[in-house]
């Protein structure tokens, strides 16, 4: 005899678990799990991101085509990269192109780094017709305030012999002058949106260098260098422009590169995991569900400000939706995941049989403890 479906879909909507397995994966294993427990359930795979890595891999999941471009990695090595396009809209990762996954090697590069090639993903996306672009920021390389990016608009940046600037923020010390040529004409009728988690300004002690430099590699006198730089550009994009958003929040995300898209693309900034879940088509998709089910690599206090798993739960529980949660590893009390919104939560590590297992048996432990908690939470 068929299986009758049970009334109301469940919506799988995981971020990437950092390190082990893609948002996709994560939705494909925990699905897997569930329609073995509750055959009868529809499940709905529709992994999320917010505004990071992965932020590709999710529009492409939701039906956006892929559009490869062959761009400057953050060292300037050409690295093959892609935007997502559907609609007039285009879904551009600056990680694709400056990501620190895109350093040679795994060495960094803390004064050398740009973000070029994340302006040459802009002029992919425009050259395809778009006429909205999200520009989703994190896992930058670099701390040049988005200087390479609009070089590669056709911004001319120089020093006080005349000469353009080399990449990376190191060099920005020496700017004496800026040249905005023809960027406004290049993105005519062209908006572009922002997504970023963070609120740091672009300088001082909550600034791109202070706060996020020694991740990308850099030492205290690289800082220096860096912090001096970024508002020498800041002090010469002010002059041209007669814009000073230096203290705006989400300037000092990326490396700065917010800075720049505020300043000299006219963005606008929105929260990353509010503006994918809308570009995804959260809403349609929990309409009528009974369950959904996130989870990220880690639910720690992290979590709980902004990121993807707070905003799933926070867009389901608008819809009157419970909502469950998969970890690679969970750090929250439980009065903190309920606090946020959880029916339930589920870690890969206390399903592991041996230390270690989270990582290597992700796959496995994410079907897993999908059977769990459809045993849990959707059984008659």
């Amino acid at each position: 005899m068929p299986t009758t479906p049970t009334l109301g879909h469940v919506v799988v909507a995981p971020d990437k678990f950092k390190g082990t397995l893609e948002g996709a994966e994560v939705a494909a294993h925990l699905a897997a799990g569930i329609r073995r427990v509750a055959p009868g359930v529809e499940v709905r795979e529709l992994p999320v991101a917010d505004g990071g890595e992965g932020t590709l891999a999710a529009a492409l999941a939701a039906g956006f085509t892929r559009v490869p471009a062959k761009v400057a990695g953050p060292t300037g090595l050409p690295v093959d990269a892609a935007i997502a396009v559907r609609d007039g809209i285009a879904v551009v990762e600056l990680a694709q192109a400056s990501g620190l996954a895109r350093l040679p090697g795994g060495r960094t590069a803390p004064l050398g780094a740009g973000s070029y090639g994340v302006g040459q993903l802009i002029a992919r996306a425009v050259q395809h017709g778009a006429k909205t672009i999200v520009l989703g920021l994190g896992g930058s390389a670099c701390t040049d305030g988005g200087a390479g990016m609009v070089q590669a608009l056709g911004v001319g940046l120089y020093d006080a012999d005349g000469a353009e600037l080399p990449p990376g923020g190191g060099a920005l010390r020496k700017l004496d002058r800026i040249d905005l040529g023809s960027l406004a004409d290049g993105l005519t009728g062209v908006e572009i949106v922002v997504a970023c988690d963070v609120d740091n300004p672009l300088l001082g002690p909550r600034g791109a260098a202070a706060v996020y430099g020694p991740q990308k590699g850099a030492d205290e006198q690289d800082l220096i260098i860096l912090e001096e730089g970024l508002t020498r550009f800041a002090d010469v994009v002010r002059d041209a422009s007669g814009r000073d958003v230096r203290e705006a929040p989400g300037a000092g995300a990326a490396g700065g590169v917010g800075f720049a898209a505020l300043a000299l693309l006219g963005a606008t900034m929105r929260p990353g995991i509010e503006l994918l879940l809308e570009l995804l088509g959260f809403d349609e998709a929990v309409r009528g569900a009974r369950l959904v089910v996130t989870g990220e690599g880690c639910l720690d206090a992290q979590t709980l400000h902004g990121k993807a798993p707070a905003g799933v739960a926070a867009a389901a529980t608008r819809a009157g939706v419970r909502v469950a949660a998969v970890a690679g590893r969970l750090e929250l009390a439980e009065s903190q995941w309920r606090g946020a919104g959880f029916t339930a939560a589920y870690a890969l590590t206390d399903l592991a049989e041996q230390p270690g297992d989270s990582l290597t048996r992700a796959a496995e432990l994410a079907e897993v403890a999908g059977e769990r908690l459809a045993a849990d939470l959707l059984q008659p």
